[in-house]
């Protein structure tokens, strides 16, 4: 499989980092070709445009200013997602990557009969995200409902295939993790994507 793997972390020496690295390592030795999308070390700038938001249903939507970024999501069989939890919820450049590269046209295409949302995302057929929480678990699940999750699972999964395995795998209590638990975290993530 070819995986696009994005990475969604300002520090180079992030934790976030040490998990890209560890999937892309997984993921070559199983085979998989892995394209690393590091959205900070490329520049991709998340602000949607006036002119991107004003043309949002014109057909065809005019992606020319990320056709780079959307040519390599349309020629990927897998999405791997590498990012924090801020807020409980993706940071800003991972959810601008969602605005403008997961546009009309690449993610999805409006019914003109109705205004139902047609998926458009069909070659992708794995959908990992790999992510870590400030806060611990009880919190993150029991008091504020996973909203990551949901918004990946309810939203990003259905553009893409029917078939799609989603898989999210995150180390809760960020902040107060100790060594043994981030190397445990990073034997976790190796797993699961060598067996992918």
């Amino acid at each position: 499989m070819r995986i696009l793997l994005v990475l969604a972390h300002p520090l180079p020496e992030s934790f976030a980092a040490a998990v890209a690295h560890t999937a892309r390592e997984a993921l070559e030795a199983s085979g998989h070709v892995v394209d690393l999308l590091d959205l900070y070390a490329e520049n991709f700038d998340p602000r949607l445009s006036e002119v991107e938001r004003r043309a949002y249903f014109d057909m065809p939507y005019d992606t020319s200013d990320v056709a780079d970024t959307v040519a390599r999501l349309k020629a990927a069989d897998g999405l791997v997602l590498v990012f924090p939890q801020w807020w409980f919820n993706f940071p800003a450049i991972l959810k601008g990557f969602f605005d403008r590269v997961f546009a009309p046209g690449v993610a999805f295409r409006h019914d003109a009969a109705g205004g139902r949302i047609v998926p458009e995302l069909t070659n992708i057929r794995l959908l990992y995200a790999l992510t870590t929480t400030g806060s611990p678990w009880w919190l993150v699940h029991l008091y504020m409902g996973n909203p990551v999750r949901r918004l990946l699972k309810r939203g990003i999964a259905n553009f893409c295939s029917k078939k799609l395995v989603f898989r999210m795998l995150s180390l809760h209590d960020m902040d107060r993790a100790t060594d043994a638990r981030r190397k445990a975290h990073l034997e976790r993530v190796h797993k699961a994507l060598a067996e992918v």
